[in-house]
């Protein structure tokens, strides 16, 4: 039985071309969809037939209709028909999977989300329920990513190819899992220089693999994700088996509208790293630890925690993961900038630390350092090093309320030699009050990006004047360097003589950050020359980047270090 629904006005039929529209006029999907980017048929009246693929009428605003095809790979066989649900549309007239349909309606070009995607449609004015048999509809086999998304756009597919999870930061505000074909995304700026003709194939590489996997719903912060099924969200770098879904593209991207859930193997988190040496140095970044007053009160606070609950866990994850660590130096990164007194959020970590038996100290650099909301800090084992002579800072030019003033040091471990440790967290890449060279210039590295080079120059030449007064010569720059390593403040530190740890080590691919499903290093350890030689060891603990924010201090186990911060720690071991 035929039931109408008129959704548009510009989409109405008239009574006239419903009664010319018959058998002879039904035409092959194919048609409809055409070999190019938008229909060729577009504004105009159609017939197709086919069978219901997918029910999105709840979460999309329609449903999917595919044929058996018309033998041009070119052409996508389905298309989408936008429907809006109706609880009090009767049962037989309600569109049901698996069912076949005759849909006449007018072909349009929806723009459905953000950034000016073209979805094909046919906005119905008319849909029958067929009673003929229903041919299968088997969905399309991909064994790797297709050459053409477009071509498939509104059809059925299954990946037989492995999918790796890229990206989580988007699942618990739209649904929406960043998966990619070959292994995981890397930041193009990661692993070959802004604007060179590898960097150009990186960008152009991801674009070929990137995929997301979608909810079938267009819901903010929804309630429930109907392909995550409860269960947790799987770490970056999940290989995913099952995947099922309907090519659709809205918000600027081809993705996939799962039609059930993939096969989500509970999350595995890796041990903390063990590096050979007799000295270890570490460096993390504490995602803001602020804590109040210091008596419990003072919340809520302008970073970080909002309750003294919240912030019990925070510490909680934070004193596991640096206890795991096992390191003798460590540089610590976005402290509550509020002073070195028992109230402290530095006093109170190292506290923390302690509490079940231990050596820790901080690095008392006086006032400061820096104006900054956030600052830096050094800790160490009193029974393992010693701190030798003062603590120096380097305040003016960019180091203040841009980059964060660095804080040095020097230590000895027995009667060997001095050694320095410099904790560095330079500006970040967000644009507020960006002008000049410093706004964004196009070229992935974001804003602020003169100011870092103009950093990594002036703590280069501060390093060079032997700032602590023990020698430099074993000396190692380490912290959030807001910059990839490919980018110019960290590659010009290198070819100003500075030796990367990871690359010395010969770690393969190293990574300390995700962001917008691409991984790489925000987050670096840079050696002189003669501590270059000491190296024996370098690794990082990827308990962290690949974590969703849902197992972090405020929704998950406070007894476990996971996703105790948005970074990785890393962690150097040498003989000295």
């Amino acid at each position: 039985m035929p039931f109408r629904r008129a959704l548009l006005a510009t989409a109405l039929l008239t009574c006239a071309a419903m009664a010319r529209a018959g058998d002879a006029d039904v035409i092959a999907i194919g048609q409809v969809q055409g070999a190019g980017m938008a229909s060729p048929l577009a504004g105009q009246a159609v017939t197709v037939e086919g069978v219901v693929t997918a029910d999105f009428r709840r979460g999309l605003g329609g449903f999917f209709l595919q044929d058996a095809g018309d033998g041009d790979p070119a052409t996508s066989d389905g298309v989408f028909i936008p429907l809006a649900f109706d609880a009090n549309a009767d049962e037989g007239e309600t569109p049901k999977v698996g069912q076949r349909y005759r849909v006449r309606g007018e072909v349009t070009e929806l723009e459905p989300g953000r950034q000016g995607s073209r979805l094909t449609a046919i906005t119905p004015g008319d849909i029958e329920r067929l009673g003929t048999p229903v041919p299968a509809i088997d969905p399309v086999v991909l064994t790797a990513a297709p050459a053409d998304w477009e071509a498939l756009e509104g059809m059925r597919v299954r990946i037989a190819a492995p999918l790796t999870v890229s990206g989580t930061d988007q699942v618990e505000r739209f649904g929406e899992l960043t998966a990619a074909f070959e292994g995981r995304l890397w930041q193009p700026s990661e692993v070959a220089a802004p604007g060179s003709e590898a960097f150009k194939q990186v960008l152009k590489d991801n674009a070929r693999r990137r995929l997301t996997l979608d909810d079938g719903s267009g819901e903010r912060d929804p309630k429930a994700i109907a392909w995550l099924g409860g269960q947790p969200i799987p770490r970056v770098g999940t290989v995913l088996e099952g995947v099922e879904g309907i090519v659709d593209e809205r918000h600027g991207s081809h993705r996939l509208q799962l039609t059930g859930r993939p096969a989500l193997p509970a999350p595995a988190y890796p041990l903390a790293p063990r590096v050979p040496g007799t000295l270890k140095i570490a460096a993390f970044n504490l995602e803001n630890l602020f804590n109040g007053d210091g008596h419990g009160g003072g919340f809520p606070t302008p970073r970080g925690a909002k309750t003294p609950e919240q912030l019990q866990a925070q510490l909680a994850k934070l004193v596991a993961t640096v206890r795991a660590l096992d390191a003798d130096v460590a540089a610590l990164m976005e402290l509550e900038n509020d002073g070195y007194g028992p109230d402290s959020s530095l006093a109170q970590f190292v506290a923390a630390l302690n509490a079940k038996g231990g050596d820790w100290r901080f690095i008392d650099a006086g006032q400061g350092p820096g104006p900054d909301t956030i600052r830096v800090g050094l800790i160490y084992r009193a029974s393992r090093v010693t701190p030798v002579g003062q603590p120096a800072t380097l305040a003016g030019g960019p180091f203040g309320d841009r980059s964060r003033v660095p804080l040095a040091q020097a230590f000895r471990r027995g009667q060997g030699p001095a050694f320095v440790v410099v904790a560095n967290h330079f500006k970040s890449k967000g644009c507020s009050e960006a002008t000049g060279a410093d706004q964004d210039q196009g070229d992935t590295q974001g804003c602020w990006n003169a100011l870092r080079l103009d950093s990594a120059r002036r703590l280069d030449a501060w390093l060079k004047q032997d700032p602590t007064g023990q020698g430099g010569a074993m000396t190692v720059i380490l912290g959030d360097f807001n910059a990839y390593a490919m980018e110019d403040p960290v590659r010009w530190l290198r070819e100003a003589g500075w030796r990367d740890a990871f690359a010395v080590a010969r770690v393969e691919r190293p990574y300390s950050y995700v962001y917008n499903g691409l991984s790489g290093r925000l987050d670096h350890a840079l050696l002189t020359p003669a501590l270059s030689a000491r190296l024996r060891g370098a690794a990082e603990w990827h308990l962290n980047a690949d974590s969703a924010d849902s197992a972090g201090y405020l929704h998950g186990d406070a007894g476990q270090p996971w996703r105790s911060s948005d970074h990785d720690p890393l962690l150097l071991g040498f003989d000295l």
